[in-house]
């Protein structure tokens, strides 16, 4: 029983448990060009609408969403970055960074981020981790960590490559988790809302400035950033977040056409945007059921009281989403029992997907019988 209570520490400082949790959108209302798209909710990572969504394709340059916050977390902001000739020699898109210049990690994180260098991704990712091979393993443990289940990252450009494992990629759904994590880093919303930034080298020789290349910024209302991305296997490809009355959507589009056709994202983007401002709306998920006490086998009642620690949920709902309420507890206890331990959960589903659960737990403390309790007993019944 004492397992139990840890894991309700956990769940009442967490408040609930979050699963995974798609939407009964109808796909025909949502006309996109993208191979691959959803539509997540930030707050708890529902997906609201998907295309393929959980499918992992390569997802180019919006890898270094992933590659930033791994920078950030690093905390290494104020060290200097000594640019290696293998940093030096990646392909464009490039800030043409040379081997043994020296620039402050905060600076190139703006180069990283807003103009999407291939060079400064695999200086930063050297400088952090000693390699582009431990850097990626440090961003599929971190992957994992976020709950990616097909998320696969060999360079920290996002740069097409393919080693034993598979290819460098990710599906919609990985990159909208990854997201979700990312924006809530203040440093990471500072570097992507940024229209400029310039710096110089160490020295003071070379001097650059970078510029936001993300023009959703200007073309919607809210919009926070994220990242684009392009190569020739991924295709245009654009990870979007937008806040529109106070709920933050996230997009993601995957394969959103090849050249010439470069605006087709930035089409994908607002409808889905568009799709979530129309149809869903910030509700609250409350739940009045009362349980009834529970009977316990050897104890000195027969029944314990129980109680269901659940607390008040805000969820983005649509018309055509289908909420239920499900429950299990134990139909007999057996004594000891101490108040607080789990005899069951209540859970929501939503569109029949398991979203959030609840700990069901004994309110009181109940003692087995003992000699000791009979005999007692036995006194008070005898003793009248």
């Amino acid at each position: 029983m004492k397992t139990c209570k840890r894991w309700i520490a956990l769940l009442t400082l967490l408040g609930i448990v979050l699963f995974p949790c798609r939407a009964a959108a109808e796909n025909d209302e949502v006309n996109l060009h993208a191979r691959a798209a959803l539509l997540m909710d930030a707050a708890t990572g529902r997906v609201l609408y998907e295309k393929d969504g959980f499918t992992p394709y390569a997802v180019a340059s919006t890898t270094k969403i992933l590659t930033a916050m791994i920078i950030l977390e690093a905390e290494c902001g104020e060290d200097y970055v000594k640019v290696s000739s293998n940093a030096a020699k990646q392909p464009k898109v490039k800030l043409y960074i040379k081997e043994g210049e020296e620039y402050k990690v905060s600076d190139l994180l703006y180069s990283l981020m807003l103009e999407s260098h291939n060079d400064v991704a695999v200086a930063l990712a050297e400088h952090v981790a000693g390699s582009v091979e431990n850097f990626a393993d440090k961003m599929n443990k971190k992957a994992g960590e976020l709950g990616c289940k097909t998320a696969h990252f060999i360079t920290p450009n996002g740069l097409d490559a393919t080693d034993e494992d598979g290819a460098n990629g990710a599906s919609a759904y990985d990159m909208g988790l990854i997201t979700a994590y990312a924006l809530q880093n203040p440093e990471f919303l500072e570097l992507i809302r940024t229209d400029s930034h310039s710096f110089t080298d160490k020295t003071g020789n070379r001097s650059h400035t970078v510029h936001n290349q993300d023009d959703f910024l200007d073309l919607y209302e809210g919009a926070i950033g994220v990242k684009t991305g392009f190569t020739n296997q991924a295709g245009y490809c654009f990870v979007g977040a937008a806040e529109q009355e106070g709920n933050t959507y996230i997009s993601v589009v995957l394969g959103c056409g090849w050249p010439p056709q470069k605006t087709l994202k930035w089409q994908d983007t607002k409808e889905l945007m568009d799709f979530g401002k129309e149809n869903f709306r910030l509700q609250s998920l409350t739940c009045n059921i009362k349980y009834p006490t529970v009977q316990i086998s050897n104890g000195q009642k027969d029944n314990v009281t129980v109680e269901c620690l659940r607390k008040a949920y805000h969820l983005l709902l649509s018309d055509w989403d289908e909420i239920s309420v499900h429950s299990f507890r134990e139909g007999v206890l057996a004594a000891p029992v101490e108040k607080g331990d789990v005899i069951g959960w209540e859970r929501i589903y939503v569109n029949q997907y398991l979203l959030a659960e609840f700990p069901i737990v004994a309110g009181e403390d109940m003692k087995p019988v003992t000699m000791e309790f009979s005999f007692y007993k036995i006194w008070q019944i005898f003793s009248f």
